[in-house]
Parts: structure tokens; C-alpha cells; sequence
């Protein structure tokens, strides 16, 4: 399921009912995060999946859009309602909302 980064920024200004995980590399999270989002790499995703809570939907977020459906798909499959955001970072910098 699929996301825009203006969705996201309503959702958890109204809602805070989203667990955000940034699925990018260390390098590329020190660019920037979406706050309060949680950074698990995607290759760290299967041994870290017992950090999130399976109750409350994860949305999960990378540089464009690819590494996060990745990701969703393996939330998806370990029983998490997951969505990701198509475009990533790179649609939420140019939509202008914040970055921590």
C-alpha cells in the first residue's frame, strides 16, 4: 500500500498512530530523517522486526521508493500492516516538509 509524503506529514500531525522506519543506509539517514521516524537498514530489517510493534501500522521509507516497498513487503509478510512512500525522500525534500 502506498503513501504520499503529504499524506504522511497530515497523518502524524493528527493521528500519531504510525510507526515510521527509514529503511536507508547510515550514511544516507545522516542527510536527514523524517522525525520520529526509526532508522532500521534494510539489510538489518528481519533480525529488528521485534522493535516494532505489530499493532500500529509502519510506514516504511527509503531515498526513492524501492528499498521501502521492499521492506513493506517483508513487514507485510511477518503479519505488520506496512505502507510505503513512492518517491521517499526525495518526494518529501521537494514537497518541503521538515527533516530532523
Amino acid at each position: 500500500m502506498d503513501m504520499t509524503p503529504q499524506r504522511l506529514a497530515e497523518q502524524l500531525k493528527t493521528e500519531g498512530t504510525l510507526q515510521i522506519v527509514d529503511v536507508r543506509e547510515s550514511g544516507e539517514v545522516a542527510e536527514g530523517m523524517i522525525p520520529g521516524a526509526k532508522h532500521i537498514a534494510l539489510g538489518e530489517l528481519p533480525g529488528r522486526m521485534g522493535e516494532l510493534d505489530k499493532t500500529v501500522p509502519v510506514v516504511a521509507v527509503c531515498r526513492s521508493g524501492r528499498r521501502s516497498a521492499a521492506a513493506a513487503d517483508q513487514l507485510t509478510t511477518q503479519g505488520f500492516t506496512a505502507y510505503t512512500m513512492p518517491g521517499g525522500m526525495l518526494d518529501w525534500t521537494a514537497a518541503g516538509l521538515p527533516t530532523s
